[in-house]
């Protein structure tokens, strides 16, 4: 099996002021409240919270939201905030999320596999070293999965993302190892070493393995989904951990995302 570019739709880039957003300008500041909803919130901020993880005054923070509130991009619930609907529809316009694109490709595929093995079903692509999740359909189990819609986790320890790198060429692999493998559990596979064997593995069968490596009790069977050679995304299952994943349920999943993958 022959390795392939990994598209990345976006550059790794800030998503706040302590990791680069510059709130020198007006607009910088601006990016730098919505970022503070992504942050593992509740999705419902006061003015105080918003300032102070953008790291600008509580004025100019409630200056900055009227006028994003007058675009739909916030919204206020009583005396807090959240993200707007605008925010919502400008998503739907990135390029695999518009119609006939990946994520409407992938859906009746989705909801077939789903059919079959009544798992928690995850479409994600890439996202600089990271997996960007587009879309999901959850299970009978009530999994305590850390994926959601419009998320983001890391490549080398999620399902998704070991089906991508393992048919990524060497050197993102090794800007994604010299990024950290930050355990997210113990289990988390943090020496470079068994990481590719990992990925050999992967890229051998087919489809990749996370066994609790994201979250504790949950096991994830992803396989890439490839365009022309190129890696633009892949799909996964989610079942318990000390659940046995049926032989068929990861057949399912391979041929669900050749299904998706164009030759």
């Amino acid at each position: 099996m022959t390795t392939s570019t990994l598209v990345r739709p976006d550059a790794r880039r800030p998503s706040g002021p302590a990791d680069g957003t510059d709130v020198s300008t007006s607009v910088g500041k601006a990016l730098a409240l919505l970022n503070t909803f992504s942050n593992g919130t509740s999705g419902v901020l006061g003015v105080s919270e918003i300032a102070r993880r953008a790291g600008v005054a509580k004025s100019t923070a409630y200056r900055l939201l009227c006028i994003l509130e007058s675009h739909g991009l916030v919204e206020r619930e009583g005396d807090r905030w959240l993200l707007g609907a605008q925010l919502f529809r400008l998503g739907n316009l990135v390029p695999v999320c518009r119609p006939r694109k990946l994520r409407d490709r992938a859906l009746p595929h989705m909801q077939d596999l789903y059919e079959a093995t009544h798992a928690t079903i995850q479409l994600a692509v890439p996202h600089g070293h990271q997996v960007l999740y587009l879309e999901k359909i959850y299970g009978h189990n009530h999994l305590d999965s850390p994926s959601t819609v419009g998320g983001l986790m890391p490549m080398y320890c999620t399902a998704v993302g070991k089906a991508m790198l393992s048919r990524a060429d060497a050197q993102t692999v090794a800007e994604v190892v010299a990024g950290g493998l930050t355990p997210l559990t113990p289990r988390t596979i943090t020496d470079p070493t068994r990481l590719a064997n990992e990925l050999a593995t992967a890229r051998r069968t087919g489809y990749a393995v996370d066994r609790q490596e994201a979250r504790l009790g949950l096991t994830c069977v992803g396989a890439p989904i490839l365009e022309h050679g190129v890696v633009t995304g892949a799909l996964s299952l989610s079942v318990p951990a000390g659940r046995l994943v049926p032989d068929r349920s990861v057949e399912a999943v391979r041929h669900a995302a050749q299904l998706i993958s164009r030759p």
